[in-house]
């Protein structure tokens, strides 16, 4: 899945784009644009790609993308057999610079700056501000102008302060990306999302990099902070939490199947490397 860059330009009398989706389904594409995206899902259910996080998505979810930030919002095979499902978001897109090169450094806006800067890895709002956030972007549906930009400094204000937001990407991966932009990575994420149920030797994925296997390991290691293999585990088992969300139907022996693998007990204990806990308390956790 190699990223596709788009681009997400305001109106023409507006520094930055407040808008309503509604879709059979969202747009299908792993892609990624200079202007950050706060996206409210209303309606529909899926699985949301942001870098090397795999999580699931429902109603009232709320995540605010950084700038140029992989992402996608897959939604569940229901949403492709042509049936009467809509899928909804409300999304604001803005560009770090839509108010003025340096608004968003002055002193006081130390808290938002922050916050912008740290949903590089992407944010998912949860906790009590969440509700007053929504509320605020509805109204910004039908508000302009002046109005329109202390909605938004407001609701990054809300971001800012509320303590319950889940980090989703990893730094490696961003690191990966703001480092060695349009590198060999490009093609090594695309197999590994591509693959991961299969059973992925390094050999071949070195061969993707025309390099030998142990120079290839070093150079992930040092781009991404991390070996091959536990990047390779901890897609899989992102890709697994999903599968104990949405499949109550299938048990723990075919979720690691599903997953890329052969071996439950290995399943197991790649599951509690990578959550800290096993599959069954991690079900527990999350009933």
């Amino acid at each position: 899945m190699k990223p596709k860059e788009l681009t997400r330009r305001s109106p023409a009398h507006a520094s930055f784009s407040v808008s309503k989706h509604i879709l059979p389904r969202f747009l299908n594409v792993w892609h990624y644009h200079e202007e950050l995206e706060l996206v409210y899902i209303k309606k529909s259910t899926g699985t949301i790609f942001v870098g090397d996080s795999i999580k699931t998505f429902q109603p009232g979810d709320l995540i605010l993308i950084g700038s140029q930030l992989p992402h996608l919002l897959l939604n569940d095979d229901k949403y492709f057999k042509g049936n009467t499902l809509d899928a909804e978001a409300w999304v604001i897109h803005f560009n770090l610079s839509c108010l003025g090169t340096q608004f968003f450094h002055l002193p006081e806006m130390a808290k938002i700056d922050r916050v912008l800067e740290a949903s590089k890895v992407g944010l998912k709002i949860n906790g009590q501000n969440k509700s007053k956030i929504v509320k605020a972007v509805s109204n910004m549906m039908n508000e302009d102008g002046f109005e329109r930009v202390l909605r938004l400094l407001t609701i990054l204000g809300w971001i800012a302060d509320e303590p319950k937001k889940e980090k989703l990407a990893s730094l490696s991966f961003i690191d990966s990306y703001a480092n060695v932009p349009g590198s060999k990575l490009d093609t090594i994420y695309e197999y590994i999302f591509n693959n991961f149920k299969d059973n992925i030797h390094l050999g071949q994925v070195a061969e993707l990099a025309n390099m030998n296997p142990s120079s290839f390991s070093r150079y992930f290691k040092q781009v991404t902070n991390k070996t091959f293999t536990t990047f390779l585990n901890e897609v899989r088992i992102g890709f697994a939490c999903k599968l104990i969300l949405e499949q109550r139907k299938m048990n723990i022996a075919e979720i690691g199947f599903e997953s890329g693998y052969n071996n439950l007990s290995n399943f197991n204990k790649q599951f509690k490397n990578v959550t800290g806990m096993t599959p069954t308390e991690y079900l527990q956790v999350h009933p």
